[in-house]
């Protein structure tokens, strides 16, 4: 049996990371909680942690976009989560969509992890199976579905993420 590949997780920030500053009634994005999600999961894939930084993806720019892009597309590893504040996570997608040899997933949370009630550890856990299982190309997991990230959009008013219409 030979060993499995190694899967890159690039942590950005988003929801998915915040937490909540009592002295400042206030979330801010803290430090990633991926790790800990697969640990508690026993997660014996192997995975490297590679953060690159803690933004909320409201405040991500094209320069943040291409740190994204030249991180994936220089790791050795072709199979890659990234997990992603959910409000722009289409567009970051869209800055990778030509990186053809890798299989990049790109993933976050409506509810910050750290909340009991959040949808961070399934759409993590989807993910981690999806990027082993699908082909090289860019996709997003959110809300129990893999979407080919050039067919989904978030809908800001139902609050989950479906294909685009028209």
């Amino acid at each position: 049996m030979s060993e499995a590949e190694e899967i890159l997780i690039i942590t950005t920030g988003g929801t998915i990371d915040k937490v909540y500053f009592d002295d400042l009634s206030d979330y801010r994005v803290g430090d990633s909680i991926v790790d800990k999600l697969l640990k508690e999961a026993h997660v014996h894939h192997p995975y490297r942690l590679q953060p690159i930084m803690q933004k909320d993806s409201l405040e991500l720019d094209d320069s943040d976009r291409t740190l994204i892009r030249e991180t994936a597309k220089t790791a050795s590893s072709r199979r890659i989560i990234i997990t992603h504040g959910t409000d722009t996570m289409t567009d970051t997608a869209a800055f990778l969509t030509d990186l053809s040899d890798k299989t990049i997933v790109l993933t976050g949370a409506l509810a910050p992890a750290r909340f009991a009630m959040s949808d961070a550890t399934l759409n993590v856990g989807m993910a981690l199976a999806a990027v082993q299982a699908l082909d090289s190309g860019v996709y997003i997991v959110m809300n129990g579905t893999v979407f080919h990230a050039e067919t989904v959009v978030k809908n800001r008013q139902l609050n989950r993420f479906e294909i685009k219409s028209g």
